[in-house]
């Protein structure tokens, strides 16, 4: 029953907000039908918690430590984004940059969204998870085009084009790892494509086609965790759609698309061991990391700038992944969720500031603690927190990721060093004239509007403080479940 309340409500909400999306109550509809998912998410938790990992519905779903902590992350920022959209797209409309047409496709295709990365996370079918994928995508490239301007419909077909390509090598992937296993499992249904029948029996998989199965699960995934040099969409897509666009892209999209990544690669440790898997995580996730650090010094728009933050940090995770072993995986899993709490709040305030001084230019945005105190302090932590400072829970993340490199391979130590300081430099320098510059046109405080930012804030802090229990145990789990 929780499974299906999970999947099948924000299908729900979409439908209706299809046909009710320009009504004025709308936004509260699509906050409500994300409050649901939260609880039927967290009930669902708290089904794996006492039962341990389920199989539902004739093994075509599965529940284990790996995938239930990032259900209740996505269902949670979720439901804050949909509650941020509240007050900022009514005051897109305001301003007139959307008619009440636009704001139903928005709130229909958030719907959709969520509902497509929940379906990805919780099924046992690796070709079922490549179509919650695509749906993922059409859905999103509707919401980056949603403003319909030039820039908006070029960074919505750049995004359309570049993860279509690598969508369609992740199916290949999928179709080899199924020949892969058709040998073992048979031809017979669909036991062939159940992520529990392919791990059960992985040591037996054919070592040259499960290797090249993961190059192109890899590369096509790959292409929408936004890894380099796969990342093209990415900036653009961050910062010609909404804000609450932006905040679900680099906070749920990429944990989504990186777990897609990481399921496939317990399969190939264990046919081809874990050398090459690792070394590929390994080599993605360092590039990815420094091209996203260097980037971020050429950025005059507020949105990319902290789009190619995202791309930084899903190459630390990656490199995490490819190191392995029970201490780098679960700093990794720590990553994970840190950074998708962070950014998507960060993503809030900078929306926000673009909204209030009506501009993405950071050069003409100032001032922010003194017009707006909300904002400003808003914005100035989540970038302290992204950035890794103490005690937020990024710089616990991070001060594991960096001692288990220096451990592992010590040769990569100093290339993480250089890119932590690198980034730390180029976003500080850029944030702190925004927050405490001299200030243009005085604004009004909008703090209702900024709440989920110290909520998000809060739990941060909280996780480079203490760990609750049950979150440790499903990252002990899942640590030693990816090897």
């Amino acid at each position: 029953m929780e499974l299906l309340l999970v999947l099948g409500l924000p299908i729900a909400g979409s439908v209706a907000l299809a046909v009710a999306g320009a009504r004025r109550h709308a936004p509260e509809i699509s906050a409500g039908a994300s409050l649901a998912t939260l609880l039927a998410a967290a009930l669902l938790a708290v089904r794996e918690v006492r039962s341990g990992p389920l199989l539902l519905w004739h093994e075509q779903f599965f529940v284990d430590s790996f995938n239930i902590f990032l259900v209740l992350l996505t269902a949670f920022v979720g439901f804050t984004t949909a509650t941020f959209s509240r007050s900022y797209m009514r005051a897109e409309q305001l301003h007139r940059k959307l008619s009440a047409r636009r704001l139903r496709l928005y709130h229909s295709m958030f719907q959709l969204f969520m509902g497509a990365m929940l379906t990805a996370l919780l099924t046992n079918n690796m070709g079922l998870l490549w179509v919650a994928m695509e749906a993922a995508t059409l859905s999103t490239v509707l919401l980056v085009s949603l403003y319909k301007t030039k820039a908006s419909l070029e960074a919505a077909w750049k995004y359309f084009i570049l993860c279509g390509v690598g969508i369609a090598q992740a199916l290949f992937g999928t179709i080899l790892l199924y020949s892969a296993a058709a040998r073992i499992l048979g031809h017979e249904g669909m036991s062939a494509l159940l992520w529990t029948h392919l791990y059960a029996v992985r040591a037996g998989l054919e070592p040259a086609v499960v290797g090249l199965a993961f190059a192109f699960l890899l590369v096509g995934y790959g292409t929408k965790v936004g890894l380099a040099p796969l990342h093209n969409w990415l900036p653009d897509a961050h910062s010609e759609g909404p804000a609450p666009v932006s905040a679900v892209l680099s906070g749920l999209l990429l944990n989504v698309a990186l777990y897609a990544v990481i399921r496939a690669k317990t399969l190939a440790t264990g046919s081809i061991g874990p050398l090459l898997p690792g070394r590929a995580l390994m080599a993605f996730g360092l590039l990815s990391a420094v091209l996203g650090s260097l980037f971020l010094w050429r950025q005059r728009d507020i949105k990319r700038l902290f789009g190619y933050s995202s791309i930084e940090h899903m190459g630390l995770i990656t490199f995490a992944f490819g190191i392995g072993g029970p201490i780098a995986n679960f700093a990794a899993l720590l990553h994970m969720t840190a950074h998708s709490l962070t950014k998507s709040s960060i993503f809030f305030t900078a929306g926000d500031a673009a909204q209030t001084a009506g501009t993405q230019q950071m050069e003409e945005i100032r001032g922010l603690v003194r017009t707006s105190p909300a904002l400003g302090w808003g914005l100035l932590l989540g970038s302290l927190a992204i950035l890794g400072m103490p005690p937020f829970g990024v710089f616990a993340s991070e001060f594991l990721i960096l001692t288990t490199t220096m451990r592992e391979h010590p040769w990569a130590a100093p290339v993480l060093l250089l890119v932590l300081a690198l980034a730390f430099a180029g976003i500080f320098s850029k944030v702190q004239p925004m927050a405490f510059g001299e200030n243009f046109a005085p604004q009004p405080p909008r703090p209702h509007a900024l709440t989920p930012v110290y909520v998000h804030l809060a739990l941060v802090l909280t996780l480079g403080i203490y760990i609750p229990p049950v979150l440790a145990g499903w990252y002990h789990a899942a640590a030693q479940l990816i090897g």
